[in-house]
């Protein structure tokens, strides 16, 4: 009887491990073939698989997306905070290289993916602008897991905090967004904390639940239903050196009737770099917001008619803002916060004649 029960306990040790080791050979296959796939529809459009974690689970729930250029030690720093997730959620992560020429998010991407266990790739889009790479990630995240229903976005200069996929998709279950949205809180490295309040830098809401739009893919999730239910590319190419290829979708998102959430406690920091207190710079994104908010608007007037009012409404948008602005002072507001409404008013006036800034287009 003991002779017997040793047999048993052999023979069944014998078939676990069978069973475990077909079970890894058939996921190694499944990833090789995933893989092969994937690198087929990246190289069909010029994109290139760089990296790739040892095994891709088919079966994850999540992908959270990341952008990246030039900036290789903030992306560790952003790889490291997913590391750190305090959630039940399996995910994965897909970072897009959009630096053709240095590389150097994908040295990051790479020991990220080899190291944490966590699944994913890392793509190249060798054309250059932060639609392309935004575009990118999205897109082969989509293709490569093929049964996660929620893709988040995080940009390669923020932290997210232990708790931030668990509340992000948690928000999306229970609410039933299509787009949930989240704040970015700046964290200024030259101690200038009192910029925190002004618009360029503060959340769009404080308190969390429905909201009628947001306007940020810095910390966003978007249900697959809505990349499927909106034109392609997804981030306008209009936007791709201007930036605002995020308040343009969402917005394309609000006119087809989807439903945002927003979650306060969702939080993710942005490391802000000097040059971006500097008074040149806050006064060039108020006009670029200016001439996001004109391009944005402008795609969704239909008809003649209504191009037409939007011009006019753009128009007298200056004078009104010179209005505005002296109300802010007359009621104690600081210059630098009065003179917002009038960079933006500013931005989408040159826009209306065609002069448009290029931030994303980088130096060579």
């Amino acid at each position: 009887m003991t002779t017997q029960s040793a047999l048993a306990r052999t023979t069944s040790s014998h078939v676990g491990t069978d069973l475990s080791r077909d079970r890894a050979q058939a996921e190694r296959l499944e990833t090789a073939l995933s893989l092969i796939a994937v690198k087929t529809a990246a190289a069909i459009v010029g994109r290139e698989i760089v990296a790739s974690s040892e095994r891709l689970d088919q079966q994850v729930e999540a992908v959270v997306c990341i952008p990246a250029f030039r900036r290789p030690t903030q992306l560790r720093a952003t790889l490291h905070s997913l590391e750190r997730q305090v959630t039940s959620v399996r995910f994965a992560v897909v970072v897009a290289e959009n630096d053709a020429e240095g590389r150097a998010s994908i040295v990051e991407a790479h020991h990220f993916l080899m190291l944490s266990g966590i699944p994913g790739l890392c793509v190249l889009e060798p054309r250059q602008g932060n639609c392309r790479a935004i575009n990118a990630a999205f897109e082969t995240a989509r293709a490569a897991f093929p049964q996660a229903d929620a893709f988040l976005m995080i940009d390669d200069d923020e932290i997210a905090s232990p708790d931030w996929l668990e509340r992000m998709v948690e928000a999306s279950r229970t609410s039933g967004a299509d787009i949930v949205g989240g704040p970015v809180y700046p964290r200024f490295s030259d101690g200038r904390d009192h910029l925190a309040q002004h618009p360029v830098f503060c959340p769009a809401y404080a308190v969390t639940g429905p909201v009628p739009t947001i306007y940020g893919s810095g910390n966003c999730l978007i249900r697959r239903s809505v990349f499927e239910s909106l034109a392609p590319p997804s981030f306008d190419l209009r936007f791709n050196f201007l930036g605002g290829g995020d308040t343009d979708f969402f917005g394309r998102g609000r006119a087809a009737g989807l439903r945002f959430y927003w979650v306060a406690e969702a939080t993710v920091v942005e490391t802000v770099p000097p040059e971006r207190t500097r008074l040149s710079w806050i006064a060039g994104r108020g006009v670029r917001i200016g001439a996001i908010n004109y391009l944005s608007q402008r795609g969704l007037q239909r008809t003649p008619a209504a191009r037409f009012r939007f011009a006019c409404k753009m128009a007298v948008l200056w004078p009104y803002s010179l209005v505005r602005a002296g109300r802010m002072v007359r009621q104690g507001g600081s210059w630098l916060m009065a003179v917002h409404p009038v960079l933006v008013a500013s931005g989408s006036l040159l826009a209306l004649i065609g002069i448009r800034p290029q931030p994303y287009r980088a130096r060579i």
